[in-house]
C-alpha cells in the first residue's frame, strides 16, 4: 500500500490508500540519457500540428531563492501564501481590497473557500502541493486536478470569449499559439475569488492573461497576468517554473471526505 503526503497551508493532507492507483506506472516516451536516466533537458516533444506539446503531470517547484544548504523543509510555495510575496512592491491593492486582506488574516483565514472545501480557481491549481495533469488535443487543452477531482477547459479552436457569462470559480478561457508560446484569456470570474491563502481577492472585473511556455522536456515555464481594476490599482504579473512528474498518475483528494475541521474555524 502506498501513501503520498503533501503538506497545504501548514497541514499535513493523509490522501489516502492507493490500493488500485497506478501511482509506479512507467510514463511513456521518456527521454533518456545514456545511463538510463531522464533526460529532463531533452527537446520539447511536439504535436503533428508542429506547436509544443504540454501534455503531461506537473508538480510544484518553491520559487524562492534558497540558502546554501538548501531548502529541504519548502513543503509550500510562497506564492501559495502571498502569490504576489515575489513583486518588489507586494500587490498593488485597491485600498478596500488592502483592508479585506488586512481582516481575513487577523481572522485567521478561516473563511477561505478552499479550507471549506470549496474550488479554488483556475490560478491557485498553479500553486498548491498537488499535482496537475494538462491533456492537449486538437481545439482544446484540459488540466485535470487531484484536489476533489477537478477539471479546467481551455479552447483553442478560435472562439472568443463570452459577452456575459454566469460567473464560475474557473472563468472561461480562450488560448491561441503566438509561437511556441500558449496565450490563454479568461474572463467571467466570480466576485468573491481568494488567489492565495492570504486572502488576496480576485473579482468578476478581472481579466487574467497565462502564458505558457515548454522550454524542454521536463519544465513549464508559466506566466501569470492579472488584470483586476476593481481589486488592484494595476495589472501584475509573476512567473511560475513547474516540473515533470514521472512513472505515476494522479490520486483523487476529495477534500469533504471524513473532513473535521470546518467546525473548529473560529477566526480570531
Amino acid at each position: 500500500m502506498h501513501i503520498r503526503w503533501i503538506t497545504i497551508s501548514a497541514t499535513l493532507v493523509l490522501c489516502g490508500p492507493a490500493l488500485a492507483q497506478w501511482l509506479h506506472y512507467p510514463t511513456p516516451g521518456i527521454p533518456r540519457l545514456g545511463n538510463g536516466k531522464p533526460n529532463l533537458t531533452a527537446p520539447t516533444p511536439r504535436t503533428s500540428h508542429g506547436t509544443p506539446d504540454l501534455s503531461g503531470i506537473w508538480g510544484w517547484e518553491d520559487n524562492r531563492p534558497c540558502p546554501p544548504e538548501g531548502c529541504p523543509d519548502a513543503k509550500i510555495g510562497q506564492e501559495f501564501l502571498n502569490i504576489g510575496w515575489s513583486l518588489k512592491n507586494g500587490l498593488p491593492y485597491q485600498s478596500w481590497a488592502a483592508e479585506l486582506v488586512k481582516a481575513r488574516r487577523a481572522d485567521n483565514n478561516k473563511d477561505d473557500p478552499q479550507s471549506r472545501c470549496l474550488p479554488r480557481g483556475a490560478l491557485r491549481i498553479y500553486t498548491d502541493g498537488l499535482f496537475k495533469k494538462i491533456i492537449q488535443l486538437p481545439g482544446l487543452l484540459v488540466i485535470l486536478g487531484e484536489r476533489n477531482a477537478s477539471y479546467r477547459q481551455i479552447f483553442t479552436d478560435g472562439r472568443s470569449l463570452p459577452v456575459d457569462p454566469n460567473p464560475s470559480w474557473n472563468g472561461y478561457s480562450s488560448g491561441k499559439w503566438e509561437g511556441d508560446t500558449l496565450v490563454i484569456r479568461t474572463t467571467g470570474f466570480r466576485d468573491d475569488m481568494w488567489l492565495d491563502a492570504g486572502g488576496s481577492p480576485l473579482t468578476s472585473a478581472a481579466k487574467v492573461t497565462e502564458r505558457l511556455r515548454r522550454p524542454n522536456y521536463g519544465k513549464l515555464e508559466i506566466e501569470i497576468t492579472v488584470d483586476d481594476p476593481k481589486a488592484y490599482t494595476a495589472p501584475w504579473t509573476i512567473k511560475l517554473n513547474q516540473p515533470i512528474v514521472l512513472d505515476t498518475e494522479l490520486l483523487d483528494y476529495i477534500c469533504l471526505e471524513n473532513e473535521k475541521s470546518a467546525s473548529h474555524f473560529v477566526g480570531k
